[in-house]
């Protein structure tokens, strides 16, 4: 609990802001007034577009020259206007007096600098250290995010690292001084359940050592009751209800927030046809990448992403592929889809595709489709979400006019639901969930046989999680789709998955029917890996 004679540290009034100073532009934000008090966590929730993010980039004052604020508007830091500083006087205030945690790490961290030196960075600027000290530093957040065993790849690069990973790698980054406030936009999204139990435990005790204030934006309901004293329900850029956590999850008033606490994906996998035939076949399937080399250039170690895994799809079938960050499950699905170099055979609808030449692996593209982790990484800047989501159709289907793709994409924007007006504009005009959405269409359209799902629901609120899973199942029963769904959220998993492999270290260390997985699992990882999916709870 919260001291009521709590310093506040951060106090928001009358919040209001436009894309646009023309007088018909929309209210992105209005009127948001909130605090967060010094030891306090303070949960922003809603679904996506609702105006969370931009209400933390504000207080970071991070959003570009475009930003139009309402005059009554004030973000008062300590007592002290943020509105308007200039850019001199924030630069001493972001990584020192408040650190922030950003949503996709992808995209907020350097892809030419190696993650000493991202997380070295604010040390050295605010801290003045010296390389020594900050090394030392570095070594400690490591291990403090549970990343222990990168401190031996200290020369590694955003890219080399899973999507879990480059998420603590930003969490360290923001940990790195001890800031007042912490800003934790969707913390937990590319994390596996250990390590969000793990993280979300570290960040409690860190507020509470330091007094530090959190505010917490996540669409996970589950964090949000486990952690926060005090929830701000969001919709439509304004604060529909606030009360002390308990109270809001107790009794919600708004419509709005029982909605919310009403959606949880629900229901399992379609029934499986009993004589549904063989669509994907794998046997000792081998990903190997080079670590180490000596003087002649020759590998001495290697790393087995993947190490030797057989498994079988039917036609109409869900594969559930859950385990840690690094454990290779996305490596194995980028195998199953030849777009890494890998060992083994692939027998695809009945066809040998291990050796294939690429010409003819071309052809199959269009039945083997993937919806990659990270949507902002995965869709072209350059390209507007119509010609994103058509991109396949002209490749695959030439005879087609741009009028007949034009009605196709269409098509796939309602089955993600989302405005067809939206297909004109460009993925960085969305929020994390209507870009993940984008994706989805963009696989949907070619309607494959095969959809790798590589944590399609990893950045969308739960409400549209619910919706994409009834969505997924009903396509899946319409037309025979298969997936190979990896995920860490497991609650997912098991409202869609047939069968399930549990991966650790490129191993699988259990497999099965998801029923028999989930009601008696018989390896200890899996039964962590269950107790931190559907257990989660945060030591006070």
């Amino acid at each position: 609990m919260v001291d009521v004679m709590a310093e506040t540290l951060l106090q928001i009034k009358n919040l209001g802001l436009k894309f646009s100073a023309h007088e018909n532009a929309p209210e992105i934000l209005r009127d948001v007034t909130f605090s967060v008090e010094a030891g306090q966590t303070v949960a922003l929730v809603g679904e996506s577009g609702s105006g969370k993010s931009v209400t933390a980039m504000s207080v970071m004052q991070l959003l570009g020259s475009n930003a139009n604020y309402t005059p009554a508007s004030s973000i008062l830091l300590r007592g002290e206007e943020l509105m308007h500083k200039g850019e001199t006087f924030m630069r001493t205030v972001r990584g020192s007096q408040i650190g922030m945690i950003f949503q996709e790490p992808l995209t907020a961290l350097n892809p030419l600098h190696v993650i000493e030196k991202q997380i070295a960075e604010p040390l050295f600027l605010h801290k003045k250290m010296n390389k020594q000290q900050a090394r030392a530093r570095v070594l400690e957040l490591l291990d403090l995010v549970g990343l222990s065993n990168l401190k031996e790849r200290l020369g590694a690069y955003p890219h080399e690292l899973s999507g879990g990973q480059r998420q603590r790698v930003m969490i360290a980054m923001a940990l790195a001084n001890e800031p007042d406030l912490l800003i934790a936009d969707e913390p937990t999204t590319a994390l596996d359940v250990t390590v969000q139990a793990q993280i979300l435990a570290l960040l409690q005790d860190l507020k509470e050592k330091l007094n530090m204030g959190l505010l917490l934006i996540t669409h996970d309901l589950s964090i949000v009751e486990s952690m926060a004293d005090h929830v701000c329900v969001m919709e439509k850029g304004e604060i529909v209800e606030q009360n002390a956590t308990a109270k809001i999850f107790k009794k919600p008033q708004h419509a709005y927030t029982k909605k919310l606490l009403s959606a949880q994906p629900k229901g399992e996998g379609v029934t499986l046809a009993p004589d549904a035939q063989m669509l994907l076949e794998a046997h000792d399937m081998k990903v190997y990448f080079p670590k180490d080399k000596d003087f002649f250039g020759r590998v001495t170690h290697w790393v087995k992403a993947v190490d030797g895994i057989d498994l079988q799809i039917k036609v109409g079938q869900t594969l559930g592929i859950v385990g840690e960050s690094g454990s290779g499950k996305s490596t194995l699905g980028m195998a199953l889809l030849r777009l890494v170099k890998s060992q083994g055979r692939v027998v695809f609808a009945g066809q040998d595709i291990a050796d294939l030449p690429k010409g003819q692996r071309k052809a199959l593209r269009a039945d083997m489709q993937i919806v990659f982790q990270d949507p902002f990484g995965a869709l072209s800047p350059r390209m507007s979400v119509g010609q994103i989501i058509a991109e396949g159709l002209k490749i695959h289907h030439p005879e087609l006019n741009e009028d007949q793709r034009d009605v196709q994409v269409i098509q796939a924007l309602a089955l993600v639901q989302m405005d067809p007006q939206t297909r004109h504009r460009y993925p960085h005009e969305f929020s994390g969930g209507q870009r993940q959405r984008i994706s989805i269409a963009r696989a949907l359209i070619l309607r494959p046989k095969l959809i790798v799902l590589d944590e399609p629901t990893s950045a969308l609120d739960v409400s549209v999680q619910a919706e994409i899973v009834d969505l997924l199942r009903d396509l899946q029963k319409d037309h025979d789709l298969s997936y190979i769904f990896i995920s860490h959220d497991l609650r997912v998993v098991k409202a869609l998955a047939h069968d399930i492999i549990v991966m650790k270290d490129g191993r699988v260390v259990e497999n099965g029917p998801a029923r028999e997985i989930f009601d008696a699992p018989k390896q200890p990882y899996t039964k962590a890996l269950l107790s931190a999916a559907l257990n989660l709870k945060v030591a006070a």
